[in-house]
This record gives structure tokens, sequence and C-alpha cells, in this order.
């Protein structure tokens, strides 16, 4: 036996009419509503005739299913399961004609129906197919076309705010005026940016985000019903930027207006990455002139100043140089822009004049000196910390009272950070002022010379290439933090006191009488300190 011939378009139709809706056509004035009047909500899509006993094989979902009766004229009992199949399979609702060959209905399916909510339409018996056909499909094609008409000059007036220079706040108010709701647009992270649509609705999406970040309704199902929230991601270049969000206090946010959502989302995307690519262009500069400052380049106080003046940054105030830089570790090319990011917001909420840049393999922030840096640094990396396994170190300089003193609190802070990495570990934050002899070791700009001092001072324990030259250097090291004290060090290093006079000896034999002489005990712990730096 042939298949039933489809009488709507096989592909998916977005919008349709309701099953309430369908019985308000003028063909269909005298159908009766027996069962599953809760169901009248939903969605007809497509229309079909069941005019075969498989129908089930040729069913889709949102249709109106017309029937006679005919398949089931010789089985009445397959009319209880009949229901639960067709509700099972998505179909918006059953219409049959009785009298010819089914006289009527079995109590179990329109309870069934009344049950699942799915609608059971007598039809008159003087009405035909062809005649609900036309009108219903009439229905459903307008119902897109005006659809369709409303999407076009939504889309219209969207992009005429990105042709007009207009940012999320032009966007939002575009959206809220089209839609008569509240609009909001969040970042990846939750921020709203911007707002637009009536001031108490508006808070209650404020809330909403707050609360549970943005609200995640976004499917755009054909049978989906009006709703209060609707959101939409904003995504451009493969990479997500946030949502748009609506809220309508009477829940009469529908399938099209999420569509205009949608349309609304990607001229966002156009405003966002308009936007960055501003702000790299800037950014740029912001970093170019910071630099100069910090390698004295810039000109004279009263020009570096002014210029700061521009980008809203402060310098003629007493300030902090910080310097972050990544730990080797990490991945630089993915976790250097996100450093950046987070120093820039943790400058922004504690010196909101502080200038902050991102150079190739640091970040560099200036900061009032009464600002307390170790906490601006804990804000940073509190906030980086969603980058695993990525971590930074920071070094702070001395106060700087002005612009001409810059270049040498940068170096003091770069050489804080290295130091502090060194000594520390990963993720270390160290103050210039705080380093000790490393502050003294690190100001001697001839490494070499540090090295051959290293060289001289130690002999053959200089080097990692021999396991026993290493572990003794280890145990020199622990006797001269003891200052020599046999016990302690046997104690820390876990060695009876006969091996480690031993091990004295022998070092002894290597360096010298360092035990009775206090200058080469100098020399050999500012050794030991030189080595701990290496690297820098």
């Amino acid at each position: 036996m042939e298949p039933p011939v489809r009488l709507a378009s096989t592909g998916t139709i977005i919008h349709g009419v309701s099953v309430g809706e369908v019985l308000g056509v003028s063909t269909l004035a005298e159908a009766r509503l027996i069962a599953g009047e809760s169901g009248l909500g939903r969605i007809v899509q497509r229309l079909n005739v069941m005019e075969v006993p498989d129908i089930l094989a040729w069913v889709k979902p949102h249709e109106l299913l017309l029937t006679t009766g005919y398949p089931l004229r010789n089985t009445p009992q397959s009319l209880g399961r009949l229901v639960a199949d067709l509700d099972e399979r998505g179909l918006a609702a059953l219409a049959i004609k009785l009298g010819r060959y089914v006289d009527e209905l079995p109590g179990e399916m329109v309870e069934q129906a009344d049950r699942l909510g799915f609608p059971l339409i007598l039809l008159p018996n003087d009405v035909g197919f062809d005649d609900i056909l036309n009108q219903v499909l009439t229905d459903i094609l307008n119902r897109q076309a005006a659809v369709l008409a409303r999407a076009e000059e939504a889309h219209r007036a969207l992009v005429q705010v990105v042709l007009a220079g207009g940012g999320l706040d032009e966007v939002t108010a575009e959206v809220a005026q089209l839609l008569d709701v509240a609009v909001a647009a969040v970042d990846g992270t939750g921020r709203v940016l911007a707002t637009a649509g009536p001031g108490d609705h508006v808070a209650v999406l404020r809330e909403s985000i707050g609360r549970e970040g943005p609200p995640t309704s976004q499917a755009r199902t054909p049978a989906a019903r009006a709703r209060s929230f609707a959101s939409v991601p904003v995504l451009a270049g493969g990479h997500h930027h946030g949502r748009i969000v609506a809220y309508s206090p009477a829940a009469a946010i529908r399938d099209s207006d999420v569509g205009i959502l949608e349309r609304a989302a990607t001229v966002a995307a156009l405003v966002v990455t308009r936007q960055e690519a501003v702000n790299a262009v800037e950014s740029k500069y912001r970093a170019d002139f910071l630099r100069d400052v910090l390698t004295g380049r810039a000109g004279t106080a009263e020009r570096v100043t002014a210029r700061a003046r521009a980008f809203g940054w402060d310098l003629s105030r007493p300030v902090t140089v910080l310097v972050a830089e990544l730990d080797p570790d990490g991945d630089e090319r993915s976790a250097q822009d996100r450093l950046v990011s987070c120093w820039t917001a943790a400058i922004r909420r504690h010196d909101p004049q502080g200038a902050v840049a991102g150079f190739s393999h640091e970040v560099v922030a200036v900061v009032d000196a009464a600002i307390d840096a170790a906490r601006v640094a804990k804000d940073a990396a509190a906030a980086f910390a969603d980058v695993p396994p990525a971590t930074f170190s920071t070094g702070t300089s001395r106060p700087s009272p002005g612009a001409e003193t810059l270049p040498e609190a940068y170096s003091q802070a770069l050489k804080a950070a290295r130091v502090g990495r060194q000594l520390h570990g990963p993720g270390a934050v160290a103050h210039f002022d705080q380093l000790g002899v490393y502050r003294l070791l690190s100001l001697v700009n001839d490494t070499e010379e540090l090295h051959a001092f290293v060289r001289e001072t130690l002999g053959p324990l200089a080097a990692d290439d021999d396991a026993e030259n290493a572990d003794l250097r280890r145990t020199l090291q622990s006797l001269l933090e003891t200052n020599l004290n046999v016990a302690e060090t046997a104690r820390r290093l876990h060695f009876h006191y006969n091996t480690l006079r031993y091990r004295i000896g022998k070092l002894e034999r290597l360096l010298g009488n360092f035990t009775d002489d206090p200058h080469l005990r100098l020399n050999l712990t500012l050794a030991l300190h030189v080595l701990r730096m290496r690297g820098i």
C-alpha cells in the first residue's frame, strides 16, 4: 500500500498556529472538542490525512491528523491505544468524523486524551478535508509571513544601529522597543554591560542574572509556549562573548521573539568585535606609552603627566610599580591575555587612576603608593585562578615620588618578581625592600662576574653534574644556616653525628677551613645565594 500523501510541507516550519486557533477557522465553526482541552496550546505546523492502517510510520511531530476512521473500521479496539501512540510521537491533535465508519469513540480513548492533554476534535460531516487543509495551511503560511516580515523589520533596525556606530546600549534599547520587554547584554562572566526597558522590569532581570547567572531558556522549538525569560548567546569568531537576555512580566516572549533576540545577538557580536578591535589599538598605544615611561624615553615629567592624563592615569603622585610575570610552567600564549584582563580589572577596582598595560612577557601596573600592593596582587591572582595550571609571580618597587623615577622603580619591581620566584617558587609576591642580600646581588649587572665568583668560591660544588658534590653543597648550606651547629644540622639532614663530622672534614679539604674563617663563611654564603638566584 502506498504511504499517505502529506498535505503540508515536510520541511520544518518554524512557526505554526495553536490547536485553539485552528478551531477558530470558519470551516471548523461546527467542530466540537470532545477531550484534551488542556492541550489547546499545542502548535500545529502541518496537516495529514489518516486513511491507511499503518499511519504511525508516517506521522510527524506537530501535525493535525484528520481521519474518517476508515482504517480503524475493522479494528475498533485499536482506538484505545491510538491517542497514546500519537501523543508519544508529538502530534498536535486528532480530528475525526464519526458515523460513516466509526460510530463512537470508546470512553477509554476520551479518558486517555484528557489525561495526556491531547485534543480530540469531532468534525462536522458536511465539511471536506480539502477545505480544512486550505484554511489551516493558509493561516500557518500567513503567520509565517508575518513573522518573517517582523524579523526583517527588526533586522533592518538592528543593522542601522551598527551602521550608525551604536553600541550595546543602542542594541538593547532597540530590542526592548521592538519586543516591549526588558533587555540586558551580559558578558561571559555574568556582568551586565547594558540594559533597556522599564526600570522595575530591568531590576527583576538584573536580580535574576545576579542570583542564578543569565537564564538559559534559549531553546527555540515550535511547541514552546510564551515565557517570561529568554536568553541567546553572543558568539563571534568561535568565542563566547556573553548573552542577550530578555524578561517579560506578562510571560509574552514567544519563539518569534527569540528569533529577533538571535538577530540582536549577531549584531551584538559585531559590536563586541568592533569594540575589541578598538580596544586592541588603544591597548597598544597605552602599552607603548607606558613602556616609554618606564624606560625613560617618554620625555619630561610634565609631558609624561599630561599624556598619562589623556589615558585616565595619574602619574604625578607618589606611586608604586608592580610587575607580574607568568611563571615558566604556564602556557604563555593562552594565559597572557587573561593575565592582562585580570590585572586591568584589579587595578580598576583598587585605583581607577592607576596605569596598567601588558607587555610581551609581563603586565606592569603603576598605582597609588598608599594602596596595599600585595592585596592588589592577591585580587588579580584570585581572578586568574580559573586558568590552571598557569600562575604568575609579582614584584613590587619602592615608592616612586614622580614620573622621573619610574624607570628605577620598574627595574626594582622586575627584579623583585624574578628573585621572589627563585626564592619562593611560582606565584610569589615579593617587595624589593624585602629581598635582603638578594637585593644587593640583583644590582650587580655583570652576571658573568657573579658566576665566576661562585666557581672560584665553591669549586667543584658549584656544578650539579656530580650527585655527591650537589649533596655536599646541601650539607654546607645547612651548616651555614645553623651557624655551624653540628647537632642541629645532623637533625635537619637526618645524619648521624659522626657522619656529619666526616662530611665537614671533606668540605674543608675542598673549600678551606671555613669553620674557623668567618670571611670564608661569608663568601660561601654569598656564593650559595647567587646559586639560588640562577637564571636571573
